[in-house]
């Protein structure tokens, strides 16, 4: 079989951090053969280092969506751009792999996924996250009825001192906000999927703009301190979701906040027969699943075994950007459905958009 001919639009930190490394990691199914990049720079580095032998380099889209040998597309750009660059790739029957979220906002991700639909091509969103054995684990639990009905959850997004200080985070007119799109969006996909419910009945929110004008706040960042003259986006969101089964779910996103515990891409779930807690991010030293239930007279903690992982595909492992590229790559030959499904992703960014919409009219959000 051939390989996925792929081009890389936006050539910046999350396409060398996870897209590009992903790709070489599995040469055996794909190659790189155009880039692009408004920087032509970057994109010249990045042919360089991870193209194939005569790999284009654009700095317009469109020219790399008018080169018939590129079949793939992965988007890497900020967030407002998704939109018009993915309707775009389908109009010119392209694969189309977006960067997390879909879309800043409910109008443009819906505007994406007609366009996918018309397009009759393939189509998925970077919740690399999902592969993480202890998530995996989790979501087979869920699936096998282990938790029962689950009838609460949080997904936890949270960072004691952590703002990204590169690129354009901080800048609302490209990305759209701050934490609660950036990081809280991969905390609710977990917490979604595990709960396979998608049904959301109303939301309300509770977005802060508190620290990141604040010099003294930028003390201990993990990346240093940020420039509070530009911090144009939220330090902390939270929002309240109930589903129209009956079911909550608390999500907290923070890039700076005065607590102890910091934890992301986490979720704690409470069902009827048990209860289950992931912890990962920056106050946990390794990612860890945790169950809780009562057994035999009393409460139990259950935790993954240190030795081995979860084997997937095929009793492959690795890391989960790999992984998820590597399922992404196979579908596109298979022409199955890659794990990651548009409609999933587009209610994330349905309700990301409605906690800052909840919060800015202090009312709560029908859907």
């Amino acid at each position: 079989m051939s390989k996925v001919r792929i081009g890389i639009i936006g050539c910046g930190g999350i396409a060398n951090q996870k897209h590009m490394p992903a790709m070489k990691n599995n040469s055996d199914l794909c190659e790189i053969v155009a880039t692009c990049d408004i920087i032509r720079e970057r994109a010249e580095k990045a042919a360089a280092e991870y193209g194939a032998p005569g790999c284009k380099v654009f700095e317009d889209y469109h020219d790399l969506l008018a080169d018939p040998e590129v079949e793939v597309v992965h988007i890497c750009t900020p967030n407002v751009s998704h939109s018009e660059i993915a309707i775009a790739s389908f109009e010119a029957k392209k694969h189309v792999y977006c960067e997390k979220p879909m879309s800043h906002s409910t109008e443009e991700a819906k505007k994406m996924v007609e366009a996918w639909k018309k397009s009759g091509m393939q189509f998925t969103v970077g919740y690399q996250n999902r592969f993480r054995p202890e998530v995996q684990n989790l979501h087979a639990a869920c699936e096998a009825g282990d938790l029962g009905d689950i009838y609460f959850a949080q997904a936890w997004a949270i960072r004691r001192r952590g703002v990204p200080t590169w690129g354009v985070f901080p800048n609302k007119k490209l990305q759209g906000g701050g934490p609660l799109i950036d990081i809280g969006t991969h905390a609710l996909d977990i917490t979604l999927w595990c709960m396979n419910n998608y049904d959301v009945d109303s939301i309300t929110g509770s977005v802060f703009y508190k620290l990141g004008h604040l010099q003294q706040a930028t003390e201990g960042n993990l990346f240093g301190p940020w420039d509070p003259e530009t911090f144009e986006v939220e330090d902390s969101a939270f929002g309240y979701i109930k589903m129209k089964n009956g079911a909550a779910i608390q999500l907290n996103a923070s890039w700076a906040l005065n607590i102890l515990e910091s934890r992301e891409a986490s979720t704690t779930l409470c069902g009827t027969k048990a209860g289950a807690e992931i912890h990962s991010g920056m106050s946990h030293t390794k990612n860890e699943l945790i169950y809780n239930r009562g057994r035999n007279g009393q409460l139990m903690e259950e935790k993954l075994s240190p030795v081995g992982g979860v084997a997937y595909f095929g009793g492959g492992g690795g890391e989960e950007g790999t992984i998820d590229n590597r399922q992404w790559l196979e579908a596109i030959q298979s022409g199955n459905s890659p794990l990651v499904k548009p409609e999933q992703a587009l209610v994330v960014t349905q309700v990301l958009d409605n906690i800052y919409k909840a919060a800015a009219e202090n009312k709560e959000i029908r859907f």
